[in-house]
């Protein structure tokens, strides 16, 4: 079977299963959807937020609205995953089942380990979703969300029965750069150069360069980009704020490169996320 994608028309459902060759995602990647991604095959490097973590066959990574990620070089980049990303409102309209999603709501992300029992849960449910995809019978999406919304319940449960110790760094270096990204998520309103942080944590700039894109998929200036974008969009979405002023506030110095990067790692100009 080939690969399968759907989306609905209003951007709050989207499924898709797909074998791949690819090392990573080609861009940067946030959304205001809950992401639900299951390894059903192969290894992964995930970067997420600040951190990259070993994802290995079977294990279940469940990423909150607008966290910065990207699935990085893998030693064999070969393999299968199936993704939903999923809006709030479609599993708690009414801000109601808290206690039930508690995991969920209250982490930026969630890392469901593929133990034997685990699995054979979760691999049933995905498989049910993506035949009901493919098949499309009457109500299928309506019923593929049903679907979707017992796999997060079920992998809340999974997560509150194990260790809720994260994965180590894949390496020292890694562990170096999580340091340098979470000082750029805490700085991003200042001048972030390659050589200022390079210079800030005693390393050469073209260390920094090679292992920034090797521990998180990103270059520096693209990551750079990416968290200051996300705060543009947050803000846009948010606030009644003008966008020149936006602009000031996530570090940008020309409002015309502000709106030339925010095309680029959006692909819409900044007032299409502003709130009519």
């Amino acid at each position: 079977m080939g690969d399968l994608y759907f989306e609905n028309h209003t951007g709050t459902f989207q499924v898709s299963h797909r074998k791949a060759l690819s090392h990573h995602m080609p861009a940067s990647h946030f959304h205001s959807t809950y992401e639900i991604y299951y390894l059903m095959s192969g290894k992964r490097e995930f970067f997420i937020q600040d951190r990259t973590v070993t994802i290995n066959e079977g294990d279940v990574v469940i990423i909150a609205p607008n966290i910065l990620h990207r699935t990085t070089n893998a030693e064999r980049p070969k393999h299968e995953r199936f993704i939903i990303n999923m809006h709030e409102r479609l599993f708690s309209p009414d801000g109601s089942h808290k206690e039930t999603l508690r995991p969920l709501l209250d982490q930026d992300y969630l890392i469901v380990s593929g133990s034997l029992r685990n699995r054979q849960s979760i691999e049933t449910l995905c498989g049910a979703i993506i035949q009901e995809m493919r098949e499309r019978g009457s109500g299928f999406e309506l019923y593929a969300q049903t679907l979707a919304v017992q796999l997060l319940i079920m992998c809340c449960r999974h997560f509150r029965q194990q260790d809720v110790e994260l994965p180590a760094s894949p390496s020292p270096m890694h562990e170096r750069i999580s340091e340098i990204i979470r000082y750029i998520n805490e700085h991003y309103v200042e001048e972030l150069s390659l050589h200022l942080l390079a210079d800030r944590f005693y390393v050469s700039p073209y260390y920094l360069s090679r292992s920034f894109k090797e521990a998180t998929g990103f270059a520096f200036v693209e990551y750079v980009n990416s968290v200051r974008i996300k705060e543009a969009k947050k803000l846009l979405e948010g606030s009644s704020i003008k966008v020149n002023l936006i602009a000031r506030k996530v570090g940008f110095g020309s409002v015309t490169h502000f709106g030339r990067v925010f095309k680029a790692v959006t692909g819409h100009a900044p007032l299409h996320y502003r709130r009519k």
